[in-house]
């Protein structure tokens, strides 16, 4: 059975997921639950707020979606009979891109965040204040998320490169050859 600090990564993934995945479905049930702090366009902020089909049903793929993280994520430390290096894959996958969206680099996150707020990109000023409104909860809320929730899947995903798997064992770490 792997360590607790091996694990940190897969449960934290995992309770990242069951936190996210509680929040879209609570919003495809017709909560708002953050709903409105979304950073999205203005047009798509709306059709959100009113429910549009679309929305809806992304809230529950979503959902979906966090169901299987959690599971992926915990089949980095149990000793189910998964395909390692699929998981392997998918799990830097995910850990990277949750990363470089809490960075900035799609738009979102700490860098277009700052550069909004900061004036050096400056919104549209029809919608100027809802901009910066939800870059500051970007910044305070989503982006750390995302950061934490995308750390926790890479050093879940370190872990599973670093281990090696007998039929029917538990991972055992790879000896280093000198």
């Amino acid at each position: 059975m792997p360590s607790d600090r091996t694990r940190f990564g897969a449960y934290g993934a995992a309770a990242c997921a069951v936190a996210y995945g509680s929040m879209k479905l609570a919003q495809a049930l017709g909560a708002n639950a953050l709903a409105d702090k979304d950073p999205l366009r203005p047009d798509l902020r709306e059709r959100l707020l009113a429910r549009d089909p679309m929305f809806v049903a992304s809230h529950w793929i979503l959902a979906t979606a966090a169901v299987i993280g959690v599971l992926t994520a915990l089949a980095t430390v149990r000793p189910w009979n998964v395909p390692r290096r699929p998981l392997i894959v998918l799990t830097w996958t995910i850990g990277l891109f949750m990363i470089v969206r809490a960075i900035g680099v799609l738009g979102f996150g700490f860098v277009g965040d700052t550069l909004v707020l900061t004036g050096v990109t400056p919104p549209d000023p029809e919608y100027a204040d809802l901009s910066r409104h939800l870059a500051r909860w970007d910044l305070a809320l989503w982006s750390p998320f995302f950061l934490t929730w995308g750390t926790c899947w890479t050093l879940a995903a370190r872990h599973t490169t670093r281990t090696r798997r007998a039929p029917g064992r538990t991972p055992q770490p790879e000896a280093h050859q000198p």
